[in-house]
């Protein structure tokens, strides 16, 4: 057995540091292709650029749009930052990751996809949660297309895809979880 695990730890290693290097390639060639966005991540929109609003290019402008809904997205809000930097370090390779597992139908993939589904469930939460709590101060939630468009529908994907994903995922865990019941009751009837 432990020789078996130590294999399968070895090859989710060598799969990790994979997606990582992809991760790496995507980052330095978007660098590359849109040098007028400075980079065109989240993470570092907030954090290099510091705030949207003084930004230009292409990324921006559909920034600066939803940041009339969300105004918390025009400048360094506490609260999208940390919301944004733990999923740019961690949610971002993961996101990879899972990627690479659905393509190699690896079996951990599900375990990797429910995991990253809460992460980003969570993250919905805790982005929205403390605006609703304190009276929705950076939610434009009089003008209609901004409230039904912006506000719940583009948000609403991020949680019911994820949603989805983990329901998947439980059936797929909780039929090979029978299905491995049912062989260990059959060896012992066996014996």
């Amino acid at each position: 057995m432990s020789a078996l695990f130590t294999e399968e730890l070895q090859r989710i290693i060598n799969s990790f540091i994979i997606v990582i290097i992809l991760f790496a390639t995507a980052y330095v060639i978007t660098s590359i292709v849109f040098p007028s966005e400075k980079k065109i991540t989240k993470f570092e929109r907030f954090v290099f650029i510091c705030t949207v609003e003084e930004s230009n290019g292409i990324l921006a402008e559909l920034w600066k749009e939803y940041g009339k809904a969300d105004s918390r997205w025009l400048y360094s809000d506490p609260t999208i930052l940390s919301v944004e930097i733990p999923t740019f370090i961690f949610c971002g390779p993961l996101t990879l990751y899972v990627i690479y597992l659905i393509i190699i139908n690896h079996s951990t993939r599900h375990y990797w996809q429910m995991i990253l589904c809460t992460c980003e469930i969570y993250g919905c939460w805790i982005t929205f949660c403390p605006e609703w709590l304190t009276g929705n101060k950076g939610l434009d939630t009089e003008n209609l297309i901004y409230f039904w468009i912006y506000l719940l529908f583009f948000n609403g994907i991020w949680v019911i895809v994820p949603m989805i994903l983990m329901y998947q995922s439980w059936k797929v865990i909780t039929e090979n979880d029978k299905l491995v019941k049912e062989f260990k009751l059959k060896e012992l009837k066996v014996d």
